[in-house]
């Protein structure tokens, strides 16, 4: 039997596994993602060895790359509020506060405990900022009108982290390529820190509004077939993050805020069928993402750094971002169990790894020994 005819057959299995013994599933102690990280695991290596991946760095950078934008821009569809800053406010915070103290709590533990220098513990931190919009999905808004605090906060968060802590992961790569401040910190500010924040929130505006007023125009003269009016989505989300690239912007910023345009642009019914169809390829790669991850993972390298992954993912998970979400909310009018809950949620996954992946392709490969634990680090988090 062929190869991908195996793979095919292994994939159809578990999406007929996990829709139909979805109503069980959900009754589990388990995500779906922790039953397709299992699946992976049972049918890799250490299993019946049926799905047996060549770990290429760049495959792997493209596929997470394309959960991550499809995520992004499922949140910005299901975010909606008015785009005033009081709306935002609980955003605000947990970007510009509890944001960096994750990214430099992290690298203090990656320096002071770990042993790593201190560029490769900004880059550890950088890499373990986001919180995932694909794993988080489960406690993120589940109707497009809901507006309660907690999950707005969430789902923005997680659209919005995927890019913002870009700037931290170039600071770390430029950091361990060259000591030297001066060679690099100022175009480090211009163009990896203020040009790509810039050029992606104007490049997702643009865009999406031009594809919105193109739908809009062709449809007077004959409408779109119904069947195919969702992939309108999928290429506005392809052209925004492709267009923004070229231009040096940051692709999930635009692609987050092209959702917010499309969200306030369509009627409801549009919405919440682009909104489903967005979903839904984000479910299938998702499974495909996990799958490939758990095949992946090996005994003696999970044995080795083992240790060291659970013990940044206990800080994390217990101290770092609680302690940080309480911080991050001083002055703010949430209840105290709000505050907590906020720390609790900001799950790590896909958007980790896609940084992981992009690293490894900016030059952590020069840093083989660095750059093996903070990749088993990673691959430990999520788990």
């Amino acid at each position: 039997m062929d190869l991908h005819i195996l793979y095919l057959l292994v994939f159809g299995f578990l999406l007929i596994f996990v829709t139909l013994g979805s109503g069980w599933i959900e009754r589990l102690p388990l995500t779906f993602a922790q039953i397709y990280l299992i699946a992976g695991i049972v049918l890799g290596p250490y299993g019946f060895r049926l799905v047996q991946f060549r770990l290429d760095a760049e495959l792997l950078q493209w596929l997470t790359e394309f959960v991550v934008i499809v995520s992004v821009f499922g949140c910005g569809l299901k975010v909606n509020r008015p785009l005033q800053l009081q709306a935002w406010n609980s955003t605000a915070r947990l970007i510009g506060f509890l944001m960096p103290i994750s990214i430099f709590a992290v690298a203090a533990v990656g320096h002071w405990l770990l042993g790593f220098s201190w560029a490769a513990a900004i880059l550890l931190g950088a890499i373990l900022a986001p919180t995932d919009p694909v794993l988080a999905s489960e406690v993120q808004v589940a109707d497009i009108t809901e507006r309660d605090e907690l999950r707005f906060g969430l789902t923005s968060e997680g659209g919005l982290n995927d890019a913002l802590a870009f700037p931290f992961v170039y600071f770390g790569l430029h950091w361990l390529e060259d000591q030297d401040w001066q060679n690099w910190f100022r175009q480090w500010v211009a163009v990896d820190l203020l040009w790509a924040i810039v050029a992606g929130v104007v490049m997702g505006i643009i865009v999406a509004k031009a594809v919105v007023w193109l739908d809009g125009y062709l449809q007077k003269f004959r409408p779109v077939d119904e069947t195919r009016e969702d992939f309108v989505a999928l290429g506005t989300i392809l052209l925004t993050y492709s267009l923004t690239e070229v231009v040096n912007g940051y692709g999930f910023l635009a692609v987050f805020v092209a959702g917010l345009v499309v969200q306030r642009s369509y009627y409801r019914e549009k919405q919440l069928s682009q909104l489903e169809f967005v979903d839904q390829i984000e479910k299938l790669l998702e499974l495909a993402t996990i799958l490939v991850l758990g095949s992946l993972l090996l005994v003696e390298p999970l044995l080795r750094f083992g240790g060291r992954g659970l013990l940044v993912a206990g800080l994390l998970l217990f101290v770092i971002r609680p302690v940080g979400a309480w911080v991050s909310t001083i002055g703010s009018h949430f209840p105290a169990p709000k505050r907590w809950l906020y720390g609790w949620f900001g799950i790590r996954g896909v958007g980790s790894l896609y940084y992981l992946f992009y690293a490894f392709g900016e030059g952590l490969q020069k840093a083989p020994e660095v750059g093996e634990q903070i990749a088993w680090i990673t691959y430990i988090i999520p788990i």
